[in-house]
């Protein structure tokens, strides 16, 4: 049986090392290919646990985290996630944004993704203020050859929750790709929702 449970701030402490072992499970595959690392993970997810308006959302089977979402307010993220919206005018404190949503492979299908977006967005109307939520994603060429057969996308996922791809908004991170000899830069590109 699947448990969905929240968490704000510091209350998330006890769980990060689950979390930051899960995301470097999850984004491994495709598209992120990310070889992991894990002194990385933990400065990231400090990010979150000082925000008092953060979220986390857990999914466990038992006592195990099989799935994990964050959300923070803009103005609490770090400078590479800020930029695009100062470059188009929006003001930080308008817009609280999406982490990732990370899940087992083998508990996919069952809803969690829509679980994932519902709690974050009813925890920013919670919190008021906000007229939007974003998140952004890598995008890789549809040509690449690493791609899986069969591979399917979330952009239908994310326009069905309301979202809206935006042509003119990205960031740029590095990671360590699997099988890299070291960082590299990655495109991502951002997506939003009025929070009605």
């Amino acid at each position: 049986m699947i448990i969905v449970t929240t968490f704000n701030g510091a209350q998330v402490e006890p769980w990060l090392d689950a979390v930051a072992a899960l995301r470097i499970a999850v984004f491994r595959d495709w598209p992120y290919l990310y070889a992991g690392d894990r002194g990385y993970e933990k400065q990231y997810l400090a990010t979150y646990a000082k925000s008092a308006g953060c979220l986390f959302v857990l999914a466990f089977d038992g006592e195990r985290v099989i799935g994990a979402s964050t959300a923070i307010p803009l103005a609490d993220e770090t400078a590479a996630f800020q930029q695009p919206f100062r470059e188009r005018g929006i003001a930080l404190g308008d817009v609280f944004y999406f982490g990732e949503s990370v899940l087992l492979r083998e508990y996919r299908g069952h809803g969690l993704g829509h679980r994932f977006f519902d709690e974050r967005e009813a925890h920013a109307r919670r919190l008021g203020g906000f007229a939007l939520t974003a998140f952004c994603a890598v995008e890789r060429d549809a040509g690449d050859p690493r791609r899986p057969p069969g591979h399917r996308d979330n952009d239908a996922f994310w326009i069905k929750r309301g979202y809206a791809r935006q042509d003119d908004m990205f960031c740029e991170l590095d990671w360590q790709e699997i099988g890299a000899a070291q960082a590299s830069l990655h495109r991502l590109r951002f997506w939003l929702r009025t929070l009605s």
